[in-house]
């Protein structure tokens, strides 16, 4: 029997992404690289990177099958789900609601992303890189919550949001295998209507993408209130471990 559903790797560039080069293809329908990612494997289907994503980093040459993700395309996407401000200014969740969007998958299986940062000197599989998350941005004040919303909008379209790392991790989606991608239960969206309420009551949304040019307008301690509304919720909604 044939498995028709849409499973999309969004590979980042921790030093542990290098060990998806020799993974089979199987497995997914996509990958979509973030950033330098598309260096480790060339079957990538999708490479998304921000404006100031330097030239010198870029592919020179792609085949026909493979697509580069600018701002132009990716802005207007996460804006369909609130916009930056709510969703979190770093690629690796911008990737995830790009892909929820443009490719409607069942699973997303993020690997290299765990946004892990020891303080050693090297933080990607090249080496040193500037990290999204270490950046004082009013938008990655808790990067567990901003997970926490992506699974629980992915689970909102009958997607599961896993990770294919076993070891700490700032995502919150749950661990699993290459081999049992579709294995656990999608997260209960209950939750979801109260934190999108607030969300609309603030109304903190940015049309252009660059909330970081009106920041003012801002309260961290309301975002610090609603990023813990989302983590009650995908709580909520995710299996007990006990059960």
């Amino acid at each position: 029997m044939t498995d028709k559903q849409t499973k999309v790797l969004i590979l980042g560039s921790a030093p542990l992404a290098m060990e998806a080069r020799t993974w089979s293809r199987k497995p997914f329908t996509h990958i979509v690289a973030i950033n330098n990612a598309w260096r480790i494997r060339k079957d990538w289907d999708f490479l998304i990177h921000p404006e100031d994503f330097p030239d010198d980093r870029r592919p020179s040459d792609t085949t026909d099958a493979q697509c580069i993700v600018t701002a132009q395309d990716y802005v207007p996407r996460q804006n369909a789900f609130g916009g930056f401000v709510y969703a979190g200014g770093t690629m690796a969740f911008t990737a995830g609601y790009w892909a929820l969007s443009a490719l409607k998958p069942d699973v997303l299986a993020f690997f290299g992303c765990d946004m892990m940062y020891s303080g050693s000197a090297r933080t990607h599989f090249y080496g040193t890189g500037a990290a999204d998350p270490l950046r004082d941005d009013v938008t990655l004040r808790s990067l567990e919550a901003k997970s926490a919303r992506l699974g629980l909008f992915a689970a909102a379209q009958g997607c599961r949001a896993v990770r294919l790392s076993n070891g700490p991790s700032r995502l919150v989606f749950p661990s699993v295998s290459l081999s049992n991608l579709s294995a656990l239960p999608i997260v209960d969206t209950t939750g979801m209507r109260a934190a999108r309420q607030v969300e609309h009551e603030l109304g903190y949304y940015v049309g252009s993408g660059r909330y970081w040019e009106v920041e003012h307008r801002f309260d961290p301690t309301e975002i610090d209130a609603l990023d813990r509304m989302w983590l009650r919720a995908f709580r909520a909604g995710a299996v007990d471990d006990a059960a």
